[in-house]
């Protein structure tokens, strides 16, 4: 007789083929923003100038991100009526659907204006798409695995997301190294999105194989899903909830966009790097990234959300402020730095552990979508901006920026010891 606190084989099956689609899906998420110069090129009008080109690029880009809250609130809506896996499933189809379209998309040059306009209609359903995917991961593995193995299940599956940036930054870096700008320009850069399309595809084929959740069949055989909108019932009820898990978002967005993201940039405009060296550092924080969020899921599995929180939240800024430090001193301290403060952004791996348990079984994809996608526009949005101009200040600004985050964590590790506790 297996123990309930260990992981049947289905459950390893079932986190397996959610951290291979999280991955893949993140994937087809990012590459766009590494070939954001030939997309420049070859999307927009030859005769506006190139700042203009990367301008309007970069806007194609966030309105990915600005479609994010939508594109999760009404899959968690259904998530919530109809099923986890369909909509866990229906998301990866539209993340690989919509990214062999840009792959098959013709450019400015055969179709005009038409390029660019469908350009940005592709990336509003890619945003969409990553929307309902990652808190639909978190809340499908959540309610797979038993209650002792919740961190280390979403601590995998945010694994699988941050080796999907890994993925895309390889993937250029390959199509770069071995192919000239012209034969780049050509064609060879449909290839990472044709091939992450193809993925996505073959991962929704996979994704058949996985069973609906046993909470959502329980509560389907109870009765207990929720008769009213899942939206209202999280606005009107769940506001500490909803509190939480934006309060966390905000840490999680604070690790990953300043310390993975803008990194390479601070790192060659700031602190004089060479862009290949600060590309090679930021795979090295990213590989770490990806244990440090297996080794948050154990954690919280064996001491709870409140006391990690309120424990490990500081590090995160406390190894910003210390890499920061160092490169100023020595330069030479890049590597092993980046090392350790991509082991301490993985602390975000025990953030979904805290989010599914501050919501009922009933509503619990709407409101976990909800406040991490609402509050992922907001400080995805705001967080660029602010560091950048904290910069001309300091350069120790975005150290302090994630350490604020890092304060925020453990005021949220004190709200999570001393609130309700729902059961998954």
């Amino acid at each position: 007789m297996q123990s309930p606190h260990t992981m049947s084989r289905q459950d390893v099956r079932t986190l397996s083929l959610a951290s291979l689609g999280g991955a893949l899906e993140f994937y087809d998420f990012i590459i766009f923003v590494y070939f954001a110069t030939v997309i420049g090129q070859l999307f927009f009008p030859p005769e506006l100038p190139d700042w203009m080109k990367q301008l309007q690029t970069f806007g194609v880009f966030a309105a990915g991100y600005l479609a994010r809250p939508l594109g999760g609130i009404i899959m968690a809506h259904f998530g919530d009526r109809m099923g986890r896996k369909r909509m866990f499933t229906f998301s990866i189809l539209m993340m690989a659907v919509s990214t062999l379209g840009m792959g098959l998309l013709p450019t400015y040059a055969d179709i005009g204006l038409a390029a660019p306009v469908l350009l940005l209609l592709l990336r509003v359903f890619q945003g969409a798409a990553i929307g309902g995917e990652v808190p639909g991961a978190w809340v499908f593995v959540a309610e797979h695995v038993p209650a002792h193995r919740i961190g280390l299940a979403c601590g995998t599956v945010t694994c699988g997301l941050t080796l999907g940036i890994l993925l895309g930054s390889l993937a250029a870096t390959g199509v770069n190294t071995l192919f000239t700008p012209e034969q780049v320009l050509d064609d060879v850069w449909r290839g990472p999105f044709l091939l992450g399309g193809v993925f996505g595809l073959v991962s929704v084929y996979l994704r058949r194989w996985l069973a609906e959740t046993p909470v959502f069949r329980a509560m389907q055989e109870r009765k207990q899903l929720s008769e009213e909108l899942p939206l209202r019932v999280v606005a009107r009820d769940h506001g500490r909830g909803v509190a939480i898990s934006m309060a966390l978002t905000g840490l999680l967005s604070a690790g990953i966009i300043v310390l993975i993201l803008m990194m390479p940039s601070i790192l060659q405009k700031f602190y004089g790097f060479g862009a290949a060296e600060s590309l090679r550092a930021n795979s090295v924080a990213t590989l770490f990234l990806s244990a440090g969020c297996i080794t948050a899921g154990l954690i919280v599995d064996r001491i709870g959300a409140a006391r990690f929180f309120l424990w490990f939240s500081p590090l995160l800024g406390l190894s910003a402020l210390i890499m920061f430090t160092l490169l100023r001193a020595d330069p030479s301290w890049l590597f092993p730095a980046s090392a350790m403060v991509g082991l301490c952004v993985g602390v975000i791996g025990a953030v979904p552990h805290a989010m599914v348990h501050v919501f009922p079984g009933s509503v619990r994809f709407s409101g976990l979508s909800t406040s991490y996608n609402l509050a992922y526009a907001v400080f995805g949005g705001l967080t660029p901006i602010a560091v950048t101009m904290m910069l001309q200040a300091s350069p120790l600004a975005p150290a302090l920026y994630v350490l604020l985050f890092g304060v925020v964590g453990s005021v949220t590790g004190l709200a999570l010891k001393r609130g309700p506790h729902h059961a998954v």
